[in-house]
């Protein structure tokens, strides 16, 4: 994997992955709020999502009763509502100097589609890298989640399961496994933290990391 981002701008780029219930959004909110504190303007955006055709997108491929949908289908529904995502939103942001903090990047493709999928993680990086024209995070924060623990956690309250969440337990530990895989080949850019561990202390790292990162 090529280490370094060959769309440099003058923002800082983010990502928050993990397996489902893992706290990704928690932790965004939570560092999105501290940098704005210190002065700095921070866009907080999702995927699959962001932009009109990203949130419709999200809603076909991630809501039950939408019909049948096969594994390259759902790859390149995600590719494309990325492409949008970055090229209207996430660019601009970085190009005007902000920092975004973005739920999900192209490691949840290449996890969810390339292996849990068995799309070939490979096959997947290279689309994705293509419908973005190779922009990658400046910093991955990979919140690690044991399947079981995911599970109760986003199932607290009844909550309902989405198409990907309600795979059974053996898919989302590829997806783990696929996400750590990610992390340990290139370490520089990831942080890796137990999703287990107290809120206000996963934020503290992941502050830190950020600052060191704007410094």
């Amino acid at each position: 994997m090529t280490n370094q981002n060959p769309r440099r701008t003058s923002g800082l780029f983010i990502a928050f992955e993990g397996g489902d219930g893992a706290g990704k959004s928690t932790q965004a909110k939570l560092l999105s709020e501290a940098l704005e504190l210190r002065g700095h303007k921070v866009l907080r955006t999702r995927e699959p999502g962001g932009t009109v055709v990203g949130e419709k997108l999200r809603s076909l491929v991630l809501d039950h009763g939408q019909g049948e949908i096969d594994a390259r289908t759902e790859a390149l529904m995600f590719a494309a509502a990325r492409a949008a995502h970055v090229h209207q939103v996430i660019l601009p942001a970085l190009e005007r100097g902000d920092v975004v903090l973005c739920d999900r990047y192209i490691d949840s493709s290449v996890a969810y589609q390339g292996v849990g999928r068995g799309l070939g993680a490979d096959s997947v990086l290279d689309v994705n890298l293509w419908a973005v024209e190779g922009l990658r995070p400046d910093l991955t924060v990979l919140l690690d989640v044991e399947p079981h623990e995911g599970r109760g956690r986003r199932t607290a309250g009844n909550a309902a399961e989405d198409r990907l969440e309600s795979e059974p337990d053996h898919f989302h530990e590829q997806i783990r496994d696929a996400f750590l895989d990610r992390a340990s080949s290139a370490p520089e850019l990831y942080l890796v933290l137990t999703a287990g561990k107290p809120i206000d202390e996963l934020a503290q790292y992941i502050l830190t990391a950020a600052l060191e990162r704007l410094a």
